[in-house]
């Protein structure tokens, strides 16, 4: 067989990713951006504005931005500096063996983040269509799945595409939803002043983090195309700080004025109609594309199998699983909250301790790291008691920082007691 007819994973599932290959700023922050305008984000905006008054959603989406932008950011500068994807790097830092658990972890919420995407764009529409119908919520979700699972299989290069249409789509329909709903409820003050303060400043915080800490975590597998460092530090800190904010706003103000906590609903009282499932659902598209994107990888690195098959069976599951994660979608934020950010903030660290293992020709740990993965066990035992998910109404201080520096401490103590 020549080079010429040999077949290329554009992808790189397996290898560094090659300088023929790298990007460059406008495409990488079409891709961050297209990763992070999501409508769940405007409907956890929107859980926000019903919960806080206005200065504690302000400083609940500054708070937990920096916070996610500090994180993304360090994993994207990784995973531009090595070329590899999440599941790679898992496998240098918790083991070849050990990177299953991380790999089961990302790959799975990605995979439930991609139910609910598909979930919020056919529920509503099927409630606006026929809306004393039963079944036709489950065909739409299923015909949404399909497409969905179609344009992600293939790649990289279709994620791109997507995004380059639905980022100014979305940036215009929010803008535009705020400004009117503002105007029309005689200002911020005035429609903060609707809130119910059922949330606490830390319970805020903690669904900002929880909106994007899974697929946070996944950033390497976006940004090890990027060129360079700067671009892929630079399109991972302002797509996860100020793109993921605007979307907080857009469905904050929007939502805290009509009083609705479904984005869709609440577009459709501000009299957006068609533009609302058009736009959102171009929208839900893109990050959906990335979620079934980094499923597919999680699963290739757990079964061994290449990453387009993983792509159809992440569909399938994620397809299956939409309207219950839908119907549950506040929980689901609090538990990835208190579970997740333990992994990334471990591979961190393992990075910044050992570097000479994430060379290219440096050889791949064949067991397991059992530090690390004692660590991330640690961390969500602790995120998801101080979060109120083990013992209800039981909280102290912001879970993910809490999962974070407990799994980070039993990690250190691991490695001192293995050496």
């Amino acid at each position: 067989m020549t080079v010429e007819n040999k077949k290329v994973d554009v992808d790189y599932t397996n290898e560094v990713v090659p300088s023929k290959a790298r990007k460059g700023f406008l495409p990488m922050f079409a891709i961050m951006l297209g990763f992070t305008f999501f409508s769940a984000s405007m409907w956890t905006g929107v859980d926000l504005a019903n919960g806080l008054d206005l200065k504690g959603f302000i400083l609940a989406i500054l708070i937990g931005g920096v916070i996610l932008a500090a994180y993304t950011g360090a994993l994207g500068y990784i995973g531009s500096q090595t070329g590899l994807s999440y599941d790679l790097l898992s496998r240098r830092a918790f083991g070849k063996a050990g990177s299953k658990l991380p790999s089961a972890m990302i790959g799975l919420t990605q995979i439930g983040w991609f139910g609910v995407g598909a979930a919020m764009f056919a529920i509503p529409a099927a409630q606006v269509l026929a809306p004393d119908s039963k079944i036709l919520p489950y065909i739409l979700v299923l015909i949404v799945g399909v497409c969905m699972t179609g344009s992600a299989y293939f790649g990289i290069k279709g994620l791109e595409i997507v995004s380059y249409i639905s980022v100014p789509l979305i940036a215009i329909l929010g803008t535009y939803a705020m400004v009117t709903a503002t105007v029309q409820g005689g200002g911020l003050h005035a429609i903060f002043n609707k809130s119910t303060g059922g949330l606490t400043l830390f319970a805020g915080i903690g669904l900002v983090i929880g909106s994007f800490v899974s697929g946070g975590t996944a950033t390497p597998n976006f940004t090890r195309f990027a060129k360079n460092n700067k671009i892929a530090v630079w399109t991972t800190v302002i797509a996860f700080f100020l793109g993921n904010t605007l979307m907080f706003c857009f469905g904050g103000v929007a939502g805290a004025f009509t009083g609705s906590n479904d984005i869709f609903w609440v577009m459709i009282e501000l009299n957006l109609g068609i533009w609302a499932f058009l736009v959102l659902g171009a929208n839900i598209w893109t990050t959906n594309d990335n979620a079934l994107y980094t499923g597919a990888l999680g699963l290739s690195n757990i079964t061994g199998k290449a990453k387009k098959p993983m792509v159809i069976l992440s569909g399938i599951v994620g397809t299956v699983a939409a309207i219950w994660l839908y119907n549950n979608f506040c929980n689901w934020l609090t538990i990835l909250n208190a579970t997740l950010p333990a992994v990334g903030v471990i591979l961190i660290a393992d990075y910044f301790l050992d570097k000479k293992k994430y060379a290219e020709d440096a050889e791949v740990p064949a067991g397991t790291n059992w530090a690390a993965i004692i660590g991330v066990i640690a961390g969500a035992v602790i995120g998801n008691l101080t979060g109120g998910n083990i013992i209800p109404g039981f909280t102290f201080g912001i879970a993910a920082v809490n999962n974070a520096v407990v799994s980070l401490a039993c990690y250190f103590i691991g490695k001192k007691l293995a050496k």
